[in-house]
């Protein structure tokens, strides 16, 4: 018998079969995913544009043919000719499905705009940036006196400003004369100061005084997200914040499924390297268009990132990364110009990257640690990066210990059933009632609860779309609480939990959250697999916290701070009861929201910050997970909700947990019969 066609969807994750000849759009429609289109199919409007991959998904178990989708066809061109069209984009109306194929759905072609929650954190900042500007009163030229005018400009700036050995590059010499002479020979000049192995160099020039400013970015390119912060470099206040999602999830949701791609597929890095490039590119047009600036007054940039991320977007191939002893290229801070790396900014804009601390515990880490400086704390704190992956530090002002923990991108609603990414309409706080088994939520855009009169007008617009990855953080541990999950994840029957919500789906049971089909909108339910995600994500966070602790000699923690795109969303008391950190009272469990991207700020904004982070790094010891006989141990024990060996006091002195074990029912029940029947087949 003959399959269809297996079509994938990235981000969203969602696949099915569909026969040779249906157009993408179509497809997306059949799945629910989040793909725009305003004319119906006709080819007119262009919102429905989508990225095919071609080569060998590991992840995914296909490979995709370079004939997987129809030829190009008229209505494409046509469009491109009058338009453009992004090289490798496809209409979905127009393309078929011709054979197996990976699809990735770009943001803008997305119904539901993407919310990043990578927000700027307030902050104080001792001002010292990199680039400053500087008026000065030039030497008008002499017949008498030969001299260029560049000499003069730099003469002018030694002896105003003290500031010696000023460089320029070409196209301040193509474009300075006439700015001399417009300003009557006085101007203001951007200066770049440089550090101990770079002289300072002329940036910008503007006739007379300049009463403006110049910016810079600090960027943290997360595996998912990419998040930037754009700053004016005089006051230091972040003008306008934007984020977007990451171009390379279509090559995989996690590091080593890029990484896997980049070995199996000749060019597969370089590839990788240009979409992070031109979505880092796209993101920067987004963010001087709200901040409405020229481009080109962006003069300096930081950024932080992960090891595989750093390599990528430097155009270094990973190979070595995903192989004992994963080396990294180079550890070292970078300094670099923004054209080194195709960046569409101020052509001469410096770039510079933190240190790496490992090979699997990056720049971001680094960024973390410049931000909640683990090594000046009295009392013993574990920061905890949450993202697809983890970046753990614990340490005080003895010593600080850092590993990276590969979580999966289940936080962030990938791989779940129901699951997206954080968009208006996404389930982001939940209730369960352990009596009834009622559950009550919001969405993203509305402050009014399910149960709450006004609430089906204020998602009227939105409506209820799926959950994102704090709500299925809330969701499980609810479910827990309840009594409808037990303690090694299975979700009961009708029977065992005492609700109609649970019903038999294939083998095992799920939940059913809302049934939104009467009304032309999903049915959102939890499946046990979603909960095998989440509990296969959170263990490995737990993991590599209880294995610094180890190393530590400690079997508590004085306090906790959640950090990264969850911290500010992630609810303390769910993410004990999941498990996901150690047991701690609740109120030394705190949020440093995005505290990467704060890092990547306090480095833009204050050079010897740069210099204070590539010290610390130094002093930080890397623990590689990889390699640690415990780390498989307590992952085992990690992998029950919340922990099958760890006793939690301070959580039990807080809420009860149900003692429930499903697989121990009555002999009658359908789940226990599934179970047993799939343990004989796997025996």
């Amino acid at each position: 018998m003959t399959t269809d066609p297996l079509v994938i969807f990235t981000p969203s994750g969602q696949r099915g079969n569909f026969p040779v000849g249906t157009p993408i759009l179509t497809a997306a429609r059949q799945l629910g995913v989040d793909l725009d289109s305003v004319c119906g199919g006709r080819g007119i409007c262009s919102k429905c544009q989508i990225t095919p991959s071609y080569g060998e998904f590991s992840k995914h178990g296909v490979t995709v043919a370079n004939n997987a989708l129809s030829e190009w066809n008229s209505v494409e061109q046509r469009y491109k000719d009058k338009r453009g069209l992004i090289e490798g984009r496809r209409l979905g109306c127009q393309a078929t499905v011709q054979g197996d194929v990976v699809i990735d759905v770009p943001p803008e072609s997305q119904v539901h705009k993407q919310v990043v929650r990578k927000r700027v954190e307030a902050r104080d900042i001792t001002m010292n940036p990199s680039t400053k500007l500087f008026y000065v009163e030039v030497q008008e030229p002499d017949m008498h006196e030969p001299s260029g005018d560049l000499e003069r400009l730099i003469t002018a700036l030694a002896e105003q400003w003290d500031l010696h050995g000023v460089r320029v590059d070409l196209h301040i010499l193509q474009t300075m004369q006439p700015i001399l002479r417009k300003g009557e020979w006085k101007v203001t000049v951007a200066v770049h100061l440089g550090d101990a192995e770079n002289p300072p160099r002329i940036m910008h020039i503007w006739p007379g005084y300049y009463d403006g400013t110049v910016y810079g970015l600090a960027v943290d390119l997360g595996s998912t997200t990419i998040a930037a912060h754009l700053c004016d470099l005089q006051s230091g206040e972040v003008v306008a914040s934007s984020g977007i999602m990451n171009p390379q999830i279509r090559f995989g949701e996690d590091l080593m499924s890029r990484v896997s791609y980049s070995m199996m597929n000749e060019g597969g890095d370089k590839e990788m390297t240009r979409a992070v490039r031109e979505g880092m590119n796209a993101l920067f047009v987004q963010i001087a268009s709200e901040a409405e600036i020229d481009k080109d007054l962006i003069v300096d940039a930081v950024f932080v990132c992960n090891p595989v991320m750093h390599h990528l977007f430097l155009g270094i191939n990973p190979f070595e990364l995903g192989q004992a002893p994963f080396a990294l290229a180079t550890s070292n801070a970078m300094r670099l110009r923004a054209d080194d790396l195709g960046l569409n900014i101020h052509p001469a804009a410096r770039v510079y990257l933190l240190p790496c601390i490992a090979g699997h515990v990056g720049a971001d880490a680094a960024a973390v640690a410049l931000s909640e400086s683990p090594n000046t704390s009295e009392d013993l704190v574990l920061v905890v990066d949450v993202g697809t992956n983890a970046e753990i530090l614990l340490g005080n002002k003895e010593k600080v210990l850092a590993c990276s923990s590969p979580t999966g991108p289940a936080f962030e609603g990938a791989q779940i059933s129901s699951g997206q990414r954080a968009a208006p309409g996404a389930i982001e706080r939940v209730e369960i009632d352990p009596i009834t088994k009622e559950p009550r939520f919001r969405v993203i855009g509305s402050d009014i609860w399910s149960n709450e009169d006004g609430f089906p007008d204020a998602i009227a617009t939105t409506g209820i779309t799926g959950i994102c990855g704090s709500g299925i953080i809330e969701m499980v541990a609810e479910m827990r609480l309840a009594g409808i999950v037990d303690g090694p994840g299975l979700i009961g029957s009708p029977a065992q939990t005492g609700t109609d919500r649970c019903f038999l789906d294939g083998r095992t049971y799920s939940y059913l959250v809302w049934d939104g089909s009467a009304d032309g909108g999903p049915k959102i339910t939890v499946t046990n697999r979603d909960i095998r995600e989440i509990q296969m994500a959170k263990a490995a966070l737990y993991s590599g916290a209880r294995l610094l602790m180890d190393k530590f000699g400690v079997d508590k923690v004085d306090r906790v701070v959640l950090a990264g795109a969850f911290g500010a969303h992630i609810s303390p008391k769910h993410a004990m009861v999941l498990g996901m950190i150690p047991d701690c009272p609740l109120d030394k469990v705190t949020s440093a929201g995005n505290a990467a991207g704060t890092g990547a700020r306090i480095a833009l904004l204050n050079t010897d910050a740069r210099n204070e982070i590539e010290s610390i790094v130094k002093e930080i010891h890397k623990i590689e997970t990889a390699i640690e006989p415990r780390f498989q141990e307590h992952f085992v024990n990690a992998s029950n909700i919340p922990n099958s060996v760890e006793p939690f006091p301070i959580l039990n002195s807080i809420v009860s947990l149900p003692d429930l074990n499903f697989n121990q029912g009555s002999g009658g029940d359908d789940a226990e019969d599934g179970s047993r029947r799939r343990r004989r087949r796997r025996g």
